[in-house]
């Protein structure tokens, strides 16, 4: 199975060389877009002939569109790579994974065709997706004084939309950022994008369009068929704004199963990769390396 792994970098470069090392092989290849606002030397141990950061680089903000355009970079990158990979797994820097890279391949060619993807219809109370998020207008970063005036304004309630008007017959959906999608997904993802002007200007004003965009594309496409819940686990602080750092009790969780098994409103599914962590908590992947030595051996007995 070739897999290219698309990866959003903004820091914690000690984390991501060895997410690299673990997930390295003849088949596979990482295409790494750092943030603009990121210093590239701290990444320099991150090299290898399978690993390529983009070129192009953007300043990425936090919910904004943004990040949509810097996942577009890794995904033409892909795409336009002279080896033809069957699977896009998008990840950021903050992830690892919970499986070894044979296990990872074997995964993804068992289930081939299949996207891997959490999706939800916009409102979705169930999934914790109220209207406000699609509705909401949004100025970007780059635009301070513009983004200002939205601020003010949406205390008196001034920055609501009627997302109808702009998708018209598209039904919105939304769910993580973190998928993995077959090549043929990726390629719609790229020609929709670059046809459908209109619908990119609507999610380039939206709060967290990384969560709505790919979604609401697949969702109304043939690939929807084909969809099953992501392969990431990520637990949610109280808050719901930022997922919790991983701490030993996920640790001593994910030991405790013979596969990290997901259940929530986006369906049933096995965990591939996990975040949050960083370069403080490299001790804490020590004990997933371990994990998945042990697992593979208490899967060759049987």
């Amino acid at each position: 199975m070739k897999i290219a792994y698309l990866v959003l970098a903004h820091r914690n470069p000690r984390l991501l060389v060895k997410m690299i090392e673990r997930l390295a092989c003849e088949k596979s290849a990482f295409f790494i877009h750092l943030d603009k606002k990121s210093n590239i030397e701290n990444f320099r141990l991150a090299k290898g002939g399978n690993v390529f950061f983009s070129e192009e680089r953007i300043p990425v903000y936090w919910a904004e569109y943004s990040m949509v355009e810097a996942i577009l970079i890794l995904i033409k990158q892909a795409l336009n790579d002279v080896n033809n990979y069957e699977y896009f797994v998008l990840l950021s820097g903050s992830d690892y994974p919970l499986r070894g890279k044979e296990y990872i391949s074997n995964f993804l060619d068992e289930r081939k065709g299949a996207e891997f993807i959490a999706l939800a219809k916009v409102p979705s109370v169930e999934a914790g997706v109220p209207l406000s998020k699609i509705s909401t207008f949004s100025i970007p970063s780059d635009r301070p004084i513009l983004q200002f005036i939205g601020k003010a304004c949406a205390k008196i309630g001034f920055t609501r939309r009627d997302y109808r008007k702009f998708l018209g017959d598209l039904q919105p959906y939304a769910g993580s950022t973190w998928w993995a999608l077959s090549r043929d997904a990726c390629q719609y993802i790229l020609n929709f994008v670059q046809e459908n002007d209109k619908v990119c200007k609507f999610f380039s004003k939206t709060i967290t369009s990384d969560e709505m965009l790919f979604h609401t594309i697949i969702g109304n496409s043939p690939f929807k068929q084909n969809i099953r819940r992501n392969i990431m686990f990520e637990k949610w602080s109280q808050d719901h704004v930022h997922p919790e750092m991983i701490n030993e009790n996920h640790i001593f969780e994910f030991e405790s199963q013979k596969e990290v098994n997901l259940k929530d409103p986006f369906g049933p599914g096995e965990a591939l990769f996990a975040r949050k962590f960083s370069d403080k908590t490299l001790d804490l992947t020590k004990r997933i390396d371990k994990m998945i030595i042990d697992k593979e051996r208490a899967s060759s007995k049987h």
